[in-house]
């Protein structure tokens, strides 16, 4: 994994007697770096004394022994700052020249051939990427300071760029200091002084041996810049393999681009995707890495891909076969788009709405199913009926799952994967692989007096997710066009307009109101109620005004309206609450009843 560690002053970095030159690969994010890090970094070493630490830099070792170059993976904002302020030192340096006097003169060819690098494409010790015109300003800039032989005309707004005015930034700040003294050898000692600082403070240099490696040390290192995520890290693995492919990093970028739009900028779903396309296909993929002598691997790039061994997965992957690779990857996440981000009677996506269903009852980890029942939805001779069948039955399998919780979250990936093996060795087609499904996730439910005691129970203390999405299918059931209400709307805060509303207040203090309703003006036994009745079903509705209501009596919540006369309370035309909206009253014996009568549907609903 790790190649070699160990720490190191500047000045044996930027080593004037070395052949090793820093490569930032142009798929690396531009140099980003403005004023706060700059007076940060520059602080840090005047104010400190010499051998101060200024952070890790990582890289992997991709040169030969003709042309030696480290490709920095993270360090790049800190090595090119560095080179800057270095370039800035020469140049003051240079304008208070001490005549005869051999070690300046020596110091000055040192600081030069530091900055330079021979063997390197630009001719200096640091290789930035393109991106934001970088290289061009960052050549441009060491050939006016005559750090670079060649030169080439300034692209336009050149000064107002993040390369020319860091150097800027150093050159003001270092005449500051130089302008409180008189005379060129008082001018220049305080220069050296900063020079001696800067080649003795300290980086610790990590050499890895892939990009894999290089994403753990991310995830135990905490640096000052942003550390790139796995997915960051494919990006750039991809890029790196692109040429060496056959195949532009162009279009290699579009088709990543492409991708990632079809995946949101959510990261969480991105590397969910990630996770799930080779869970769903580790079979294929494992396919060319299998050896004919060794059939005990069964799956020699890992059993199932997690977040610790994901980017080490697809890195075999990538460098196998990055143009097939990108192109089945681009497909899958087009319909892994259609998945996850179902749109109400979406014609274009016949699945729509029952996905819909699937998504709010938190059936995510059947994506791996959907996501290779959609690809091979020709091969395996699935009609959307049928698909459309196994999407209605995940959100059953679910609801029982997550009001039992029942199995564990953590067999969930394995038990769909499971299901994916038993359709390949089986070679099953069409309704086979529906009975299939609904024979093994039968099998991995709690019986069904399991289900129903829970639904008994005090539901909303054991998942309030499971019980809004219950709430909202009864709701559902019965909804016509004249009372249909999106009940997963959200405000642009994130949170839901309609809300779970406790009808005897859930609140530890239960008001007199109620107290007399509920328990006879007896306060104890109102709290005793409290703890056994207040989160059970039949206490439970929905509402798209709840802070309103709150821990109003009975009669005001029922007959609650808004400014303009509409009703906000029980009398808001949810079929869940026409049995509340001609109560006069709301008693225990209420609630026991509601109770009962909601478990008998919502058994009739999911029944497996």
């Amino acid at each position: 994994m790790i190649q070699h560690v160990d720490k190191y002053p500047i000045y044996s970095i930027f080593d004037k007697e070395s052949k090793v030159y820093y490569f930032i690969p142009k798929y690396q994010r531009a140099y980003t770096w403005s004023y706060t890090e700059w007076g940060n970094l520059f602080d840090d070493l005047y104010e400190n004394n010499e051998g101060y630490f200024i952070g890790t830099i990582i890289c992997i070792n991709q040169g030969d022994s003709i042309q030696p170059f480290l490709e920095v993976i993270d360090g790049q904002q800190r090595l090119t700052t560095i080179s800057l302020l270095l370039a800035a030192v020469y140049t003051q340096l240079s304008m208070f020249p001490l005549d005869d006097d051999d070690d300046y003169d020596d110091t000055m060819s040192s600081l030069k051939r530091s900055i330079r690098c021979k063997t390197s494409p630009n001719q200096m010790r640091l290789v930035p990427q393109i991106q934001e015109n970088n290289l061009d300003d960052y050549n441009q800039l060491m050939g006016e300071l005559d750090l670079r032989k060649n030169i080439t005309q300034r692209k336009p707004y050149f000064p107002l760029r993040k390369i020319y005015r860091c150097y800027k930034y150093f050159q003001e700040r270092l005449t500051a200091l130089i302008s409180e003294v008189e005379g060129n050898e008082a001018k220049t000692n305080i220069l050296l002084g900063i020079y001696d600082k800067i080649k003795s403070a300290m980086v610790v240099k990590i050499e890895v041996s892939s990009h894999s490696d290089a994403y753990v040390l991310f995830e135990s290192l905490n640096n000052r810049g942003t550390p790139l995520t796995a997915i960051d890290l494919m990006k750039n693995l991809i890029m790196a393999k692109a040429e060496g492919s056959g195949m532009s990093t162009d279009d290699c970028f579009e088709q990543w681009r492409t991708l990632l739009d079809n995946l949101s900028d959510n990261y969480q779903i991105q590397e969910r995707f990630f996770r799930q396309y080779y869970n769903a296909f580790r079979k294929s993929l494992n396919k060319p890495f299998e050896k004919k002598d060794d059939k005990q691997i069964k799956y020699p790039l890992g059993s199932v891909a997690t977040k610790s061994n994901m980017l080490s997965i697809y890195e075999r992957i990538i460098k196998r076969d990055l143009s097939g690779f990108l192109d089945e990857i681009t497909l899958c996440g087009s319909i892994y788009s259609k998945i996850v981000f179902p749109q109400k009677s979406d014609i274009d996506n016949p699945f729509a709405d029952n996905l819909l269903d699937l998504l709010h009852i938190q059936g995510a980890p059947s994506y791996i199913l959907l996501l290779y029942l959609l690809r091979n939805k020709v091969e395996l001779d699935l009609n959307d009926r049928i698909i459309n069948s196994i999407v209605a039955f995940l959100s059953k399998f679910f609801v029982h799952r997550n009001v039992t919780d029942f199995p564990n979250t953590r067999d969930l990936a394995r038990l769909f994967m499971e299901i994916i093996s038993k359709i390949e060795d089986e070679k099953l087609q069409g309704a086979q692989i529906y009975d299939k499904v609904v024979e093994i996730l039968r099998s991995n439910c709690l019986d069904d007096s399991i289900f129903e005691e829970r639904l008994r129970g005090n539901l909303y203390k054991e998942n309030v997710d499971a019980t809004r999405f219950l709430l909202c299918s009864l709701a559902e059931h019965t909804m016509t066009n004249e009372s249909n209400n999106n009940l997963w709307d959200r405000y642009g805060s994130g949170n839901y307009i309609w809300t779970i509303e406790h009808i005897f207040p859930e609140g530890e203090n239960v008001p007199q109101e109620w107290v007399d309703m509920i328990a006879d003006g007896d306060k104890n036994k109102a709290k005793e109620y409290l703890d056994i009745y207040a989160h059970k079903l039949g206490n439970l509705t929905m509402t798209g005004y709840n802070s309103t209501l709150s821990n109003l009596s009975f009669e005001k919540k029922r007959d609650r309206t808004d400014k303009q006369g509409k009703y906000v309370g029980y009398k808001n035309n949810l079929s869940i609450n026409e049995d509340l909206a001609n109560k006069e009253k709301w008693t225990i014996e209420d609630i026991q009843q509601r109770t009962d009568k909601l478990v008998e549907q919502l058994l009739v609903m999911y029944k497996l």
